[in-house]
């Protein structure tokens, strides 16, 4: 059986292996940057779309002469979610400055503020998308591979149709068919993320129910449910953490994809992908940051939960 481990001296573990401390550390700076959100933002507008074409594409650190017109509104309470939807335009001033950390981009908004908005965007479409999966793909997988027969076949089936289609074809399929959108990417990239996890899921409760803990429970007239939720199912869980956090990289990647297709993300919301689609003409001027730092942040979250998945592989010990 699964050993049981406190999440603190898990957590220790992690941080000891190299990789898992690399990718809990790049992780925890991109989940600290969304979480902070609207606050640590020059720009608090919604979106973070202040334009001022005038200071288009303007160079790292750039102090423009810049400040807010006097606001007509109060913030409102739920600022923190949206933004501030009071925000006013800048304008031009005399004695005030504002510093855009990054430089602006090609429409003269804060690139700064608008990478950290674009980092919750991912974080919440992996977050989403991950959980749509476990909540389609642990039960099916759960059932077809305790009870067999048909239900079994059937989703051999399905899965054999999925595996068949490349993913991100999939995933650009069911975005037409819901629609351009924000919400309409969490629940395509979570429809064909299912299929992996019901695979496992049926794998492993195939193996586990052979268990001699397995045999001696139903010997002592447990119920079918009861031995699948609390003595077989905690015993994937390991397997399913490892899944989950490569899951998490790939649909960070295909909503980047999409995103940059213009087909994820919408304007003016921001999008790492579409950061990246608004700005790779640049590479070959003297403005190759305005994509080259949206790239590296979409690299260095994907290879954090890759390499965190690497890490707690090899802490839960799960064979592949």
């Amino acid at each position: 059986m699964m050993e049981s481990r406190p999440p603190i001296s898990m957590l220790r573990r992690i941080w000891q292996h190299g990789l898992g401390r690399w990718g809990l550390a790049i992780m925890g700076f991109w989940l600290v940057m969304a979480l902070g959100g609207y606050v640590l933002a020059t720009d608090a507008s919604p979106n973070a779309n202040r334009m001022n074409l005038a200071y288009a594409a303007q160079p790292i650190g750039v102090r423009l002469p810049l400040e807010e017109a006097p606001r007509l509104q109060a913030k409102p309470l739920h600022w923190w979610f949206v933004g501030d939807v009071g925000a006013p335009a800048w304008v031009p001033s005399e004695t005030q400055e504002i510093r855009m950390w990054l430089g602006t981009d090609r429409y003269g908004r804060d690139l700064w503020s608008r990478l950290i908005l674009g980092g919750r965007i991912s974080l919440s479409v992996g977050l989403i998308s991950v959980g749509i999966a476990l909540l389609l793909g642990l039960p099916l997988g759960a059932l077809a591979g305790y009870y067999g027969g048909a239900l079994d076949r059937v989703l051999q089936t399905v899965i054999q149709i999925f595996w068949s289609i490349p993913t991100f074809l999939m995933v650009i399929a069911l975005s037409f068919v819901l629609g351009k959108g924000f919400w309409q990417v969490f629940i395509a990239v979570g429809l064909t993320a299912w299929v992996e996890v019901a695979r496992l899921v049926r794998g492993q409760v195939l193996s586990i129910k052979q268990a001699e803990f397995v045999q001696a429970a139903e010997v002592l007239g447990y119920s079918p449910g009861r031995i699948l939720w609390r003595h077989i199912l905690p015993q994937v869980v390991p397997a399913l953490i490892v899944l989950a956090a490569s899951q998490f990289a790939s649909a960070i990647l295909l909503e980047s994809g999409l995103s940059f297709l213009g087909i994820g993300a919408q304007p003016p919301m921001p999008s790492w992908g579409g950061m990246i689609k608004d700005h790779y003409a640049y590479l070959l001027t003297g403005q190759a940051h305005l994509a080259l730092i949206p790239g590296l942040a979409l690299a260095s979250l994907v290879l954090a939960f890759m390499s965190l998945g690497t890490a707690l592989r090899d802490v839960l010990d799960v064979r592949s």
